[in-house]
């Protein structure tokens, strides 16, 4: 069974920088498109980064392009969101989530079948 867990949230000063990691212990990178996903309260959940490692492929919503990156690394089974030049309305928790088609398209969350309990990030002085 896939588990996913994330880690690396907190509080920091707008401005400031965080590193997500999500852990998925036992499973091929190959296999899945990997997401991360944000919910501030009241919001509906959106899609933030996605990575297919089969391919090298990355994708970002406009929200983030340029202050996030998204990588990984197969060998820990991890994925990575470095996140920076942070502003309050990033402020959300923060998911990871699998896809078995290999695809990143964030619309469709239906399609990420597995996720992670969350992190909160809280951008805030």
């Amino acid at each position: 069974q896939v588990h996913l867990a994330e880690s690396g949230g907190g509080l920091v000063q707008p401005g400031g920088s965080l590193t997500l990691s999500c852990t998925m212990p036992g499973l091929n990178l190959d296999y899945y498109g990997i997401g991360w996903f944000r919910q501030a309260p009241g919001k509906e959940r959106e899609g933030v980064s996605c990575i297919i490692t089969l391919n090298k492929l990355t994708y970002y919503a406009d929200s983030v392009k340029g202050r996030f990156t998204i990588s990984a690394d197969e060998a820990k089974n991890t994925v990575y969101l470095q996140m920076n030049s942070l502003k309050p309305e990033d402020t959300a928790v923060y998911f990871c989530a699998a896809n078995p088609f290999i695809l990143c398209d964030m619309d469709r969350l239906t399609d990420f079948s597995t996720w992670g309990q969350g992190t909160q990030v809280t951008i805030s002085s």
